[in-house]
């Protein structure tokens, strides 16, 4: 397996274990009461920050330690120069990514039209988010296993 590949395994694997705890640890202060209280956007609009800083962050802290550990056990360096072949398949995977959230925030933006309430919108917006990166993930390691 090549180092692309493992690390596409890695980010998809953070991607999905950092989604879940955030979840799992900010499900409990969710408040209850009024669909579109001052709260309630408080509460979303802290969410989906938090989200983001905190998947941020941890992406990095996870490339630093991915790399410490793979240049321990193969002895190899990270490749200092992307061919190509590494940059299509990166065009491909975020062309694959950004659809895939353009396509939620559409829906985002379609659950206001048909009235639905305000966290309808950000609960489709975070999982297009999810879901955009878990794509350039899985697009990633599908074009270095098959090719291009």
């Amino acid at each position: 397996m090549t180092y692309q590949e493992k690390k596409s395994i890695i980010s998809l694997i953070s991607s999905l274990l950092i989604f879940a705890a955030y979840c799992l640890y900010r499900y409990p202060q969710h408040p209850e009461g009024v669909l579109d209280s001052k709260e309630m956007l408080y509460y979303w609009g802290s969410f989906v920050l938090g989200l983001t800083l905190i998947s941020i962050a941890a992406h990095i802290v996870i490339s630093i330690i991915f790399n410490i550990v793979f240049r321990i056990t193969t002895g190899e360096k990270e490749p200092a120069f992307a061919d190509e072949l590494d940059k299509r398949i990166d065009l491909l995977a975020f062309r694959n990514s950004f659809a895939v959230f353009i396509v939620g925030f559409l829906l985002a933006m379609g659950s206001l039209v048909i009235h639905q309430p305000l966290k309808m919108m950000f609960i489709v917006l975070i999982v297009s988010g999810f879901l955009s990166d878990v794509t350039g993930s899985l697009s990633r390691l599908y074009h270095y296993r098959r090719g291009v």
